[in-house]
């Protein structure tokens, strides 16, 4: 996992909570009372869930400390703990929960067809598991960064490298179907605006670029940037206003146990 900065992150808090809103809204649940929020980051998606069903009974876990800080001096009023979610042991956690709740985190994360089942077992019975994540794949960045990655100037240093990952919605379905009830994906494609090709650039510094800059020294960081702003540049075209569109396709899950 990359070390995270919550202020690169939140840079684009609007774009990057939207989508928390979009999902919170499609929570058939009135009251739940118990409410886990799995990778909460800085909060802002726990914060969300708070200004639907209140504060009570909400718990936000990470397993990024500087994220952990970010999001309890912004909502102390909220509880917030560390906890790992590729540990083997998910007992802290407890169960019986009326939500479980995670917003573009599972992406980062190993072994999707053990790790939805158990999300979804920490679930009290007709209780909502509510994900989404980015398609990775399907974004043109994604792409410039493996091709990048993969030069003979970059593959020893950049090899092995953990990157985001997604499964296609086919394979959520066969997860999840077999276990789930009222079991529901649907896709929405952002299209965010960005003043430039450096702009673009700044939101990947706050997550899929942040691997592999981690993985170099400060100039050999520059010059990698350097290769990735031009294929940017490239691979995108200005709109008459000169803004850039970043389409960013995301896919919900909503089911209940």
């Amino acid at each position: 996992m990359p070390i995270w900065d919550s202020d690169q992150y939140l840079r684009f808090s609007r774009e990057r909570t939207q989508p928390s809103r979009d999902l919170v809204a499609r929570i058939p649940l009135a009251a739940p009372s118990r409410l886990l929020d799995m990778g909460c980051g800085p909060g802002n998606s726990t914060a969300v869930l708070a200004q639907r069903f209140g504060t009570a009974g909400i718990t936000g876990v990470d397993n990024s400390p500087q994220m952990l800080a970010a999001a309890r001096e912004t909502r102390p009023d909220l509880r917030f703990d560390f906890f790992d979610m590729t540990a083997d042991d998910w007992s802290p956690l407890g169960n019986g929960y009326d939500v479980v709740f995670s917003n573009a985190c599972i992406q980062w994360l190993p072994d999707h067809n053990r790790l939805l089942p158990r999300m979804l077992g920490l679930l009290a019975p007709g209780g909502c598991l509510a994900v989404q994540l980015p398609l990775v794949q399907h974004q043109e960045m994604r792409h410039i960064f493996d091709r990048l990655s993969a030069m003979p100037r970059w593959a020893a240093a950049l090899s092995g490298i953990r990157t985001p990952h997604a499964l296609e919605p086919e394979d959520y379905f066969d997860i999840l179907a077999p276990l789930a009830s009222d079991l529901q994906l649907w896709q929405t494609t952002y299209y965010h605006r960005m003043a430039s090709a450096d702009q673009i650039l700044e939101w990947y510094r706050g997550s899929s670029l942040r691997p592999y800059l981690q993985r170099l020294d400060a100039q050999e960081g520059d010059a990698f940037v350097g290769e990735v702003r031009h294929a940017t540049e490239q691979a995108f075209r200005p709109q008459t206003t000169g803004d850039y569109l970043l389409p960013f396709p995301r896919l919900f899950i909503l089911t209940r146990r």
